[in-house]
C-alpha cells in the first residue's frame, strides 16, 4: 500500500524578480512502512520533499496524496491537524522548550495524540533515561538532537521525517539513533522518510531516492537492505 504519491508537483519560491523551482514536476510513490533514505547535494530539493510530506509547505501545483488524502488541498486547519495527528518531525534545529525539563519535552506530545507511547521508554531508548529531570541548556547539542528524536517516536506518528538527524551526534550515538530507526520500520510498521548526505545511511534503507535540481533521479528498491551493525561507519 502506498503512504504517499506526488504527482506533477513543482515548488517555485520567488523574490522580487528571481524564482527558484525548488521541485520540478516531480512523480513517485512510497509504500507504508519502509525506511526510506532521500539522498542529493545541497540545494536539490530534499528538504522541500519533506517538508511537503509533512504538510509545512504546500505545492505551488501539483498534487500529494498522503493515506489516500489529498494535503495540497487542505486548509491551514486541516494542516495543523494532520500534521498533529499523522506526521512526527526530527530537524537539525531541536525546538526544545528550554523552560521545560527533558522529560517535559517528551510528554508534550500527549496532548496533542491519544496513542502517544510511553516518554520514559523513548528517552530510555536514545540513551537518556538519567536526564529526565535537566534542562536543555544543561545538555550538549547531540543529547538535546536526542531529546528531539525521542519525542518526535513518542507521537507515535504514522510517517517519521528526519532531516539529517544524527548530523550533530557522534558516531556511536548516531548509530544507536539508526537502529532505533530502523526498528520502528521493521517492528512497528512505521514510515521513516531520511534526509541525509551519508551515503552509509543509505545502504540501510528499503528504498533509496535520489534527487538532484528538484527532480527525481530514482529511486532504487533494496531487497537486502543491511543492518546498522553490518555497515562499517
Amino acid at each position: 500500500m502506498n503512504i504517499a504519491e506526488f504527482k506533477n508537483v513543482s515548488k517555485i519560491y520567488t523574490s522580487g524578480d528571481h524564482t527558484l523551482k525548488a521541485l520540478d514536476n516531480v512523480d513517485f510513490e512510497l509504500e507504508n512502512g519502509k525506511f526510506i533514505v532521500v539522498l542529493g547535494p545541497s540545494g536539490a530539493g530534499k528538504s522541500t520533499l519533506l517538508n511537503m510530506i509533512g504538510g509545512l509547505d504546500i505545492p505551488t501545483s501539483g498534487t500529494i496524496i498522503i493515506n489516500g488524502k489529498d494535503i495540497s488541498k487542505l486548509s491551514n486547519d486541516e494542516l495543523a491537524d494532520y500534521r498533529a495527528k499523522t506526521v512526527g518531525f526530527v530537524f537539525q534545529s531541536y525546538n526544545l522548550i528550554p523552560t521545560l525539563t527533558v522529560y517535559e519535552n517528551v510528554e508534550l506530545v500527549s496532548d496533542i495524540v491519544d496513542n502517544a507511547l510511553s516518554s520514559e521508554e523513548m528517552l530510555e531508548q536514545v540513551g537518556l533515561k538519567d536526564h529526565m529531570k535537566n534542562f536543555p541548556s544543561e545538555l550538549s547539542g547531540g543529547e538535546q538532537q536526542r531529546v528531539s528524536i525521542a519525542r518526535a517516536l513518542a507521537k507515535n506518528p504514522e510517517i517519521l521525517l528526519c532531516d539529517e538527524p544524527t548530523g550533530a551526534l557522534d558516531s556511536q550515538t548516531g548509530i544507536v539513533i539508526l537502529r532505533l530507526l530502523q526498528k520502528m520500520a521493521k517492528d512497528y510498521g512505521k514510515t521513516i522518510i531520511i534526509v541525509t548526505h551519508n551515503q552509509n545511511i543509505s545502504k540501510m534503507a528499503d528504498v533509496v531516492v535520489r534527487v538532484k535540481n528538484g527532480k527525481i533521479q530514482s529511486i532504487e528498491k533494496q531487497a537486502e537492505p543491511l543492518s546498522v551493525d553490518e555497515i562499517d561507519w
